[in-house]
């Protein structure tokens, strides 16, 4: 009988529940579908390109602003991966999903996992937040409307921004900056995570894991929180999510887990390159748009 690693999960049935690239056929068509929109995107909409937030190469976004004059709502967008793969410049896609409601859509890149740490993987992230807010202004952001979304590893750092003692991490920004988020497909936990087949890349400690899983750490933003899952994801990635939302319903609005039928870890996440899907229409809600019709 194979060892039991987490709840009734050996090794391989782990291994199973987080490898979303061989659970779902055509994941790859997905991806390539998500490059070339996102190409389309950056052709297409008014865009600021590979903005410097940080010192190193990979410390960059992306600034999509609104259609609408004046001040506008930000949304920030972190992209997926595993902490370990992909870039921001696929996934420029998900500034249509936003741009005709009137947002401004930045999306971050970040230094991968094992390139940097997972601390610092978080703590760039966290920056961009910090270079957003001071820089809002200059791009026609209103940083008194500021969100954030992000899918899979960018739903777990979503989440990590919400668990961020703010002021402590820059002196200028205020203690609830964000006023709502959305983790789509996220990852909350990171104790299975370090037991996969994950960790030959990303190195988790116990320790680290701990640091680093929101579902273990103090929720400080406690702005609304959106946790769309796919219901054809897998058990794990359903229990993320309702944990998650369990563990911080005891500070602030509990978040709301909304099972989107039909989708998968990639398929939930496509929907973003449209203004009216079911998914980008919760976003704009959130954030009180009104997309032009």
């Amino acid at each position: 009988m194979s060892e039991i690693l987490f709840l009734h999960y050996d090794r391989a049935a782990l291994d199973a529940e987080y490898d979303n690239r061989a659970k779902v056929t055509g994941a790859e068509d997905y991806i390539a579908r998500w490059k070339a929109r996102s190409k389309e995107a950056r052709s297409e909409l008014d865009c600021n390109l590979d903005l410097a937030y940080g010192s190193s190469n990979a410390e960059t976004l992306d600034i999509f602003p609104s259609n609408t004059p004046g001040k506008s709502p930000i949304n920030i967008f972190y992209h997926g991966g595993y902490w370990r793969a992909l870039h921001k410049d696929e996934f420029s896609y998900v500034a249509y999903g936003l741009h005709e409601a009137g947002a401004v859509t930045v999306v971050v890149n970040y230094a991968l996992v094992p390139e940097v740490s997972f601390d610092e993987l978080v703590r760039q992230c966290r920056a961009a937040l910090a270079w957003v807010w001071n820089n809002a202004d200059n791009f026609g952001g209103d940083r008194e409307q500021l969100f954030v979304s992000g899918h899979s590893a960018g739903g777990h750092l979503v989440a990590m921004m919400m668990a961020t003692d703010w002021p402590a991490f820059d002196v200028g920004l205020p203690a609830q900056p964000i006023c709502g988020g959305c983790g789509i497909s996220g990852l909350y936990d990171l104790e299975p995570i370090r037991l996969c087949f994950l960790n030959e890349d990303l190195k988790l400690s116990e320790e680290t894991a701990t640091r680093n899983s929101p579902m273990k750490q103090k929720r400080t933003c406690l702005s609304p929180l959106l946790l769309p899952v796919g219901a054809s994801e897998g058990p794990e990635y359903l229990r993320q999510s309702n944990e998650l939302s369990e563990a911080w319903s005891r500070s602030g609005e509990t978040p709301k887990v909304l099972v989107m039928p039909g989708h998968n870890h990639f398929s939930i996440a496509a929907q973003l390159d449209d203004s009216e899907s079911e998914l980008s229409r919760s976003i704009q809600d959130q954030m009180g748009l009104h997309p032009s019709t």
